[in-house]
């Protein structure tokens, strides 16, 4: 697990405080997710971004939500059976589920999240629907709760470019895939110049 205390000096913003806008904005998603977002979630998103309906369908209405995600990780390799799987910002625990599905009860599904609503949620859900190979561990993606080498495939949806600290995640995620391993992210990214004054805005951080 890498140490959070060395943080690069080159970070345009807070991490900490923007951690707290994070949480802030995702805690909401968790307590109402019907409420009113920038962005769209539940059912309907996943079918636009394509999702099996067959896996997505029989799942009960907790599990999908606070789905909040940008695009389908699982549209870049279909999961083997009883592969491991990491979901690096899992939420509401949506995309581990899809997962479960997928790698089977042979498998295994570690979701890191730092929100405890969220893990709250995905925590009972998961219990609901009797996955016994999903479990959830509350930590920061700079320092993720896994051993090193632990997993075939990464996954992560949307999450990446709310951290601040990217080269550290990315660093994570190189130290708990095993050699040979898989990731598959979906995320948001700008091919322009961004101003030196939008990045250092928190808040358009997580507009």
């Amino acid at each position: 697990m890498a140490d959070t205390t060395e943080i690069a000096k080159d970070i345009a913003v807070d991490a900490e405080m923007l951690r707290e806008e994070v949480k802030n904005k995702y805690r909401e998603v968790a307590i109402d997710p019907h409420g009113e977002f920038h962005f769209h979630t539940g059912r309907p998103l996943a079918e636009r971004l394509g999702y099996d309906s067959k896996i997505v369908d029989p799942m009960p209405d907790e599990a999908v939500e606070s789905f909040a995600g940008v695009a389908n990780p699982f549209s870049l390799r279909p999961l083997v059976r009883g592969e491991t799987v990491v979901d690096a910002g899992s939420g509401g625990g949506f995309d581990c589920f899809v997962a479960a599905d997928l790698v089977g009860p042979g498998g295994q599904v570690i979701g890191v999240d730092m929100t405890k609503e969220m893990l709250s949620r995905s925590r009972a859900t998961a219990s609901r629907m009797g996955l016994g190979q999903v479990e959830f561990r509350e930590g920061l993606l700079e320092a993720m709760p896994i051993r090193d080498n632990a997993a075939d495939v990464v996954i992560s949806n949307g999450v990446f470019n709310l951290c601040a600290d990217k080269k550290g995640v990315f660093g994570e995620v190189m130290r708990v895939l095993r050699p040979g391993g898989h990731l598959q992210f979906a995320d948001i990214a700008n091919g322009k110049p961004v101003p030196e004054a939008a990045i250092r805005n928190i808040d358009l951080w997580t507009a």
